[in-house]
C-alpha cells in the first residue's frame, strides 16, 4: 500500500516541500523514516505509535517506511509529524482521498504529542507562504499556530488541537472550520515610552527626530545620568509606521525564532532590540548549527541599540561594519550557508570614559589621558565612520528638571512621529521603485541626483571635508543626512543651514577620537 501526503520544512528563512511518502508491506514489523532525517524526525515513529494507539486506531502490524522526499535535502525538527501520521492513516485506509481530494490539496505541519495532541511549532508563517505560492488550497496547522497562518491570504487555515478532530474531519462527521483571515490593525503607539517625559536634552531629541526620519545610525556620547539610554528607549514611539511588506518580513525572522505572540501574530511595531554588552558574536550575528537568526536579523526594519557601547568585545562590534552596509549577513555552517536580512537602524550609547566624567563641567574625570585614549580606541575608526549622527549628551540643568510654573511642556513622542511620517511619505515618493526606503539607503550612484546642494552648501561641505579630514563614507552620510534635514524643513535643494547641521552632527568624533 502507499500514500504520499504534502509538507513543508524550513532551514534558515527559506521553505521548502516536502512529499511524505509512505509504503506499506508485509514483513518484519518495523517503521523506518528515510530521506536524510535527524534525529528529532527519526523519534516522530515513537510519537506516533503513541498517538495512534490514544486515538482508538491499530499500530500496522507491518513493515512500514516513510520516505520524506527530496531524500537530498536534510530534514529537521517535528514538523512533519501530523503530516506522517496522516499519511499513515491514508496508507491503512482509514481516510480516504481520491486524485485531485482534499488530502492532496492540502499540506500539513504540526508536532504530535504522545496523548495524541497536536503541539506549535516555529516557522509557521514562512511555510504558509510558500503553501500558498505552490498552489495548496488548505494548510492544516497546530490551533496554537493558526492565529499566525491566518496573515497569509488565499489560503484555508485549519487549526487542528488534536489527532482525533484531524480524523473527524475527513471522516465528515465532525470537519474543521477554517480560521478566519487575520485582519490587519493599525500600529498602536500609546504603549511606547513617551518623549514628554524627557526634560531638556533638545539636541538630543532633534538628533533623534532626524535618525528616525531618514533611517539614519546614531551614535550617543555622554556623562552617566545624562539621560541616553532614555532617549534611545523612547525612539521606537517616533519611528513611522511599518508597511504590511515589512511587516511580513520581521514576522517571518521572529516566527522561526519562537518569537512570535499568538494573541498578536503579526508585528506591527517595529522592533526595538538591545542586547547586553556581553553577548557573543553567534549572538549578535547569529549562528548555531542549524543557523538562527541572531540580534541584527530581529531588530530588522527596526532598531538596535548598544548600551555601553565601547564595553563590547571589539570582535563583535567589528563583524557590524559589513551587515549595516550590506543590510544582510550571511551564516556559513556544516549544514548549509543561510542568509538573514538586517535592514536595520544602529543607535549607540557611550560615556566618554572609564570613570564617565571626561568633559563634565562640573565632575573631575580621575582617569589618565591614555585611559581616556584607550576606552575610546576600543570603537574603531571605520565602525565610528558608520554612524550618521554623532550627539553629546550633556547634563540636564537643575532647571530644566525642576521647571517654575506656566513652563513649556516637553514635546510628545505622537508630535515628533508626525513629521517623521511626513518626511518618510516624501522619501517614498522619490524612491518609489528603487527599492529604496529611507535616506540612509540612497547609494552612490544617485547621491548627486537625489542630493542637489547650493553653491554655498558646497562650499560649507569643502571646508568642512579639508579641515576635518573626512572620508568619502563620511562625506556620502553627511550629504544623507543634509538631505533627510532638507526633507524635514520642505526643502528640495539641499542649502547651507541643513548642510552645517548635518556638518555639526558629524564634529564629536573630532573632540573624543582627534
Amino acid at each position: 500500500m502507499y500514500a504520499k501526503v504534502n509538507s513543508l520544512g524550513l532551514f534558515g528563512l527559506n521553505a521548502f516541500s516536502v512529499d511524505v511518502e509512505i509504503e506499506t508491506s508485509r514483513g518484519t514489523p518495523a517503521f523506518d523514516i528515510i530521506g536524510l532525517a535527524d534525529t528529532a524526525v527519526k523519534e516522530s515513529r515513537e510519537r506516533i505509535r503513541s498517538a495512534l494507539r490514544a486515538s482508538d486506531m491499530m499500530v500496522p502490524i507491518a513493515k512500514v517506511v516513510v520516505n520524506l522526499a527530496p531524500a537530498d535535502t536534510k530534514k529537521s525538527g517535528s514538523v512533519h509529524d501530523l503530516a506522517i501520521f496522516t499519511a499513515l492513516l491514508a496508507v491503512n485506509g482509514v481516510i480516504e482521498d481520491a486524485e485531485g481530494g482534499e488530502i492532496s490539496k492540502s499540506a500539513f505541519i504540526g508536532e504530535v504529542s504522545l496523548n495524541g495532541d497536536v503541539r506549535p511549532v516555529n516557522g509557521v508563517l514562512p511555510m504558509t507562504l510558500l503553501a500558498k505560492r505552490y498552489g495548496y488550497e488548505n494548510i492544516f496547522v497546530p490551533s496554537d499556530n493558526a492565529y499566525e497562518a491566518s496573515v497569509v491570504e488565499g489560503i484555508r487555515v485549519y487549526g487542528v488541537k488534536n489527532t482525533q478532530s484531524l480524523i473527524g474531519h475527513f471522516y465528515g462527521d465532525k470537519p474543521l472550520e477554517p480560521f478566519p483571515p487575520y485582519q490587519v490593525k493599525p500600529s498602536m503607539f500609546f504603549d511606547a515610552l513617551d518623549f514628554a517625559d524627557v526634560k531638556g536634552q533638545q539636541t538630543a531629541k532633534k538628533a533623534l527626530e532626524y535618525a528616525a526620519a531618514g533611517g539614519h545610525n546614531l551614535l550617543m556620547v555622554g556623562t552617566p545620568g545624562s539621560g541616553k539610554s532614555m532617549l534611545a528607549k523612547r525612539m521606537t514611539g517616533i519611528l513611522p509606521a511599518m508597511t504590511f511588506e515589512e511587516s511580513i518580513e520581521t514576522t517571518n525572522i521572529h516566527s522561526i525564532s519562537g518569537m512570535i505572540n499568538k494573541d498578536s501574530p503579526l508585528i506591527t511595531v517595529r522592533p526595538f532590540r538591545s542586547p547586553h554588552h556581553t553577548i557573543s558574536t553567534a549572538g549578535l550575528a547569529g549562528g548555531g548549527t542549524v543557523p538562527r537568526p541572531g540580534e541584527i536579523s530581529l531588530s530588522h526594519n527596526g532598531l538596535l541599540f548598544l548600551d555601553e557601547l565601547a564595553e563590547f568585545d571589539r570582535p563583535t562590534l567589528e563583524l557590524l561594519r559589513q551587515p549595516l552596509e550590506d543590510k544582510k549577513v550571511t551564516i556559513a555552517r556544516a549544514a548549509g550557508t543561510v542568509t538573514y536580512p538586517c535592514a536595520f537602524m544602529l543607535v549607540g550609547a557611550m560615556n566618554p570614559c572609564p570613570c564617565g566624567y571626561y568633559g563634565h563641567p562640573v565632575r573631575k574625570c580621575t582617569c589618565s589621558k591614555n585611559q581616556v585614549m584607550n576606552y575610546l580606541s576600543k570603537i574603531s575608526g571605520p565602525m565610528l565612520d558608520r554612524f550618521d549622527l554623532h550627539v553629546e549628551v550633556a547634563p540636564v540643568e537643575f532647571e530644566e528638571l525642576s521647571p517654575g510654573e506656566g513652563s513649556k511642556k516637553e514635546e510628545s513622542s505622537s508630535a515628533i512621529r508626525e513629521r517623521v511620517q511626513a518626511a518618510r511619505e516624501i522619501q517614498s515618493l522619490r524612491y518609489k521603485g528603487t527599492g529604496i526606503t529611507c535616506n540612509a539607503g540612497i547609494t552612490p550612484a544617485m547621491l548627486s541626483e537625489v542630493c542637489p546642494l547650493t553653491e554655498a552648501a558646497k562650499h560649507i561641505l569643502k571646508s568642512a571635508f579639508d579641515r576635518m579630514g573626512l572620508s568619502a563614507r563620511a562625506y556620502d552620510r553627511i550629504v544623507k543626512v543634509a538631505r533627510t534635514i532638507a526633507d524635514m524643513s520642505g526643502v528640495e535643494v539641499i542649502d547651507k543651514a541643513q548642510i552645517a547641521q548635518a556638518v555639526q552632527f558629524r564634529s564629536l568624533d573630532r573632540k573624543y577620537w582627534s
